[in-house]
């Protein structure tokens, strides 16, 4: 259960930080830190299963896939600033900034999560882009310190790196918890109580956050919630796959090791496609952003690799 409580907490810092961050390089950060903190502990709660010699170079390399995330982030905001600073709208920009200022008032309006109005479509990249994306989605990023998102990132991932050895201990009793005679839970069962926390304590924390909004965001409220449907139907497919993909990985980490099990922190190379491709990161960005981005990209697909010619079988 406490894997669900962590796993929840992690999942909600991911959607604000994605704001923040962007899909690709949050993902990427995010996964990164889950393996080097994560793998590293259920090495030693696996009985050091794994090829020692070929996992900690993976390691190594998520490592720094995690720094280049980092710089990715910093050179892709000093771009964007560089394309405001840069525009004829950046009076507007300014402007809009000093309303977004009166949002921590006491009295606000109840506000569904889909009530910003279409605009007109514009170029990726540019900077009525970037100043038409920040008026229609809810957490303002554009003139706040961009170390707020890392942090968010950072937090995201240590959550993250913790849930998989919470459900190794749950299966396999490496601190000797149990009486003796007592059988250890199988991963299904395990995975049963890992989803009943994760489903409350997600319930809890966004009814929590609808009517004590943070990071600037207005208040809502429940049924608001309920009436307002736009765009729910990804949201629940998003956490159907995300219940189907936890639970095989359960299944591989106890086949297999729970350390080579976090191969499936291979998840970013898919959402790098989605927010380059289809969502417009890094558009009309600098050299220098490309080639960070490139070598993230490079490394992590290294370290993936890497990790997964670690893996080894369970001697029980």
């Amino acid at each position: 259960m406490g894997g669900g409580i962590i796993l929840s907490l992690g999942n909600l810092a991911t959607q604000y930080a994605w704001a923040y961050v962007g899909l690709s390089v949050t993902e990427i950060i995010s996964s990164c830190m889950c393996v080097v903190i994560g793998t590293t502990m259920n090495y030693f709660l696996d009985d050091k299963i794994y090829k020692a010699e070929v996992l900690f170079p993976g390691v190594v390399c998520f490592f720094i896939a995690a720094c280049l995330g980092s710089a990715v982030h910093s050179s892709n905001s000093a771009d964007n600033e560089k394309k405001l600073a840069d525009s004829k709208i950046n009076y507007e920009l300014k402007t809009m900034l000093s309303e977004n200022g009166e949002y921590g008032s006491d009295v606000e309006p109840e506000i569904g999560f889909g009530s910003c109005q279409k605009s007109e479509k514009v170029e990726a990249g540019t900077a009525e882009y970037l100043l038409q994306l920040e008026k229609e989605r809810s957490i303002k990023v554009l003139g706040k310190n961009r170390f707020i998102g890392l942090a968010i990132v950072f937090f995201a991932g240590v959550c993250y790196s913790l849930f998989s050895p919470a459900l190794n201990l749950a299966t396999n009793d490496q601190w000797h918890t149990l009486k003796e005679g007592v059988p250890h839970l199988v991963v299904y069962t395990a995975f049963f109580y890992f989803s009943i926390s994760c489903f409350v304590i997600g319930i809890g924390l966004n009814l929590w956050f609808l009517y004590r909004p943070v990071l600037g965001l207005r208040k809502s409220s429940f049924e608001a919630y309920l009436k307002d449907w736009n765009g729910r139907q990804w949201a629940l497919l998003a956490g159907l796959l995300c219940g189907f993909g936890n639970g095989f990985q359960f299944m591989g980490g106890q086949a297999a090791g729970y350390a080579a099990a976090d191969a499936v922190q291979a998840l970013p190379l898919v959402s790098t496609f989605w927010g380059i491709l289809l969502f417009g990161e890094y558009r009309k960005s600098s050299k220098k952003t490309y080639t960070l981005l490139f070598f993230m990209l490079t490394m992590f697909v290294i370290a993936v690799a890497v990790l997964m010619a670690s893996a080894d079988h369970r001697k029980n």
